[in-house]
């Protein structure tokens, strides 16, 4: 069964914006010298999967916001394409992410969206949260997300298309490899989880740490 690791990157604008690094061209780049949001053409949140067995990294580029909704999409996606095909006999997925953002351990709208796509996978999902202040032990955070920020150093983001091309040169000598998705989809901020949901979920908590650990049961 595999085993990921999950989190969201900085969410960029898209537009002439200064952007840290260097890179070789054959005349001087032009940006504007404020990162004024009114000024952006949009926005770009990558959020991230890294599989520890395999070496390799899926990135979702959305366009909307960063939600509870979009993280569990980005999820259903990194399955489809990529989960199921390596492992077709997998019965269940561990998931290691930290407590906070789209995915926080606080709030019950992601175990409803995580409840929804365990139903719609026919997977078992068991999360596990990183405690406060120990995020930095995520395999992602050091195996997959410095190479995504050295492969787009200096490279102003004009459009998603563009920010795709540059992760998707992502690799290592390792041989850490990158797939990239775009999700062009509408993400409502705000909402709030069913009423009857705590009575009619299959969220499971463990006995040890249960705020931070817990299974996501597909139900019929």
């Amino acid at each position: 069964n595999p085993v990921i690791s999950m989190d969201t990157k900085k969410k960029e604008l898209l537009g002439t914006f200064y952007r840290n690094g260097s890179l070789y061209t054959q005349a001087a780049i032009q940006t504007n010298d404020h990162d004024f949001p009114s000024s952006a053409t949009g926005s770009v949140i990558p959020h991230g999967f890294y599989d520890l067995k395999r070496n390799t990294g899926y990135i979702t580029l959305g366009t909307s916001h960063d939600t509870s909704e979009f993280a569990c999409d980005s999820l259903f996606q990194w399955w489809v394409n990529e989960g199921i095909i390596h492992y077709p006999k997998a019965k269940s997925l561990l998931i290691l992410c930290d407590g906070g953002g789209s995915n926080s351990s606080r709030h019950y709208i992601f175990k409803e969206d995580l409840q929804k796509t365990a139903n719609a996978l026919g997977l078992e999902i068991r999360i596990a949260h990183y405690p406060p202040y120990t995020s930095k032990y995520n395999p992602i955070e050091h195996r997959f997300f410095p190479h995504v920020t050295r492969a787009c150093e200096g490279v102003v983001f004009d459009s998603v298309e563009t920010v795709k091309t540059l992760i998707s040169r992502t690799s290592t000598s390792k041989g850490l490899t990158t797939i990239v998705h775009i999700l062009d989809k509408i993400y409502e901020t705000g909402r709030k989880y069913a009423a009857d949901f705590k009575d009619a979920d299959s969220i499971v908590f463990d006995t040890h740490l249960p705020k931070w650990n817990y299974r996501a049961i597909p139900q019929e």
